[in-house]
């Protein structure tokens, strides 16, 4: 039904998760971060619950293993859950129940993790943790192709219908909350060529938030 990662960017402190299921609206329920903390996916037969419990706990100061067996002991039904999560030092964390739907598996990485449920193979994850890891760029730039290289690889078992991308930077707000809800193409791309355009204004959209008097102009008609 889904497969995602959740990263770190080791230079800049930047967290992130991408996602892309069959299911509509995906990122609307399994995407989590925090800056300065980490960040979560929370899926499979998903409690959206568990990412700002999972974040909380990182928050207060445990590791990302730590929180997620704590979220884990106390949750309902965590048989059926799949819970990824990254902290502050880049440590990961994956919690799968024996109830994920399907052909699942999960991979970790330096500065990344991966999981997927339903998936046509269980190399999924590991080509996502591979296509992040030998990526390059901005950690938008890197989670976009951790996905390709997840979709080339099998992706799920059936075709993908939406998408998410995830940033959170320094602020108390997403630096970049880029969704695809719904698509009979590919959301993957869909996501890809939405991150092509904001990128190069997600620096703007934050000084605009800052300091409007400091911030570049719109580029909009009627812009003075």
């Amino acid at each position: 039904m889904t497969f995602s990662l959740v990263a770190r960017c080791a230079e800049t402190g930047i967290f992130g998760m991408a996602i892309s299921s069959s299911s509509p609206a995906v990122a609307a329920r399994c995407a989590y971060a925090r800056a300065g903390v980490g960040a979560v996916a929370s899926q499979n037969i998903t409690d959206p619950t568990l990412g700002p419990k999972t974040l909380d706990a990182m928050e207060q100061g445990l590791s990302a293993l730590e929180a997620v067996s704590a979220v884990v002991a106390e949750a309902a039904h965590v048989q059926y859950r799949q819970i990824m999560a990254i902290d502050a030092a880049g440590r990961t964390s994956i919690h799968s129940g024996a109830n994920v739907l399907g052909n699942w598996n999960e991979a970790q990485g330096r500065d990344v993790a991966s999981g997927g449920n339903l998936l046509d193979n269980d190399r999924v994850p590991a080509a996502i943790v591979a296509g992040f890891e030998t990526a390059t760029g901005h950690l938008g730039d890197r989670l976009i192709a951790a996905m390709s290289a997840g979709l080339a690889a099998g992706g799920e078992a059936g075709p993908v219908h939406s998408a998410g991308l995830l940033l959170v930077d320094k602020v108390s707000w997403p630096v970049a909350e880029l969704r695809c809800d719904w698509t009979e193409g590919c959301p993957i791309e869909a996501i890809a060529t939405a991150w092509t355009v904001y990128k190069p204004q997600l620096d703007d959209y934050v000084r605009r938030a800052l300091d409007p008097s400091q911030a570049p102009s719109y580029g909009v008609p009627g812009d003075q």
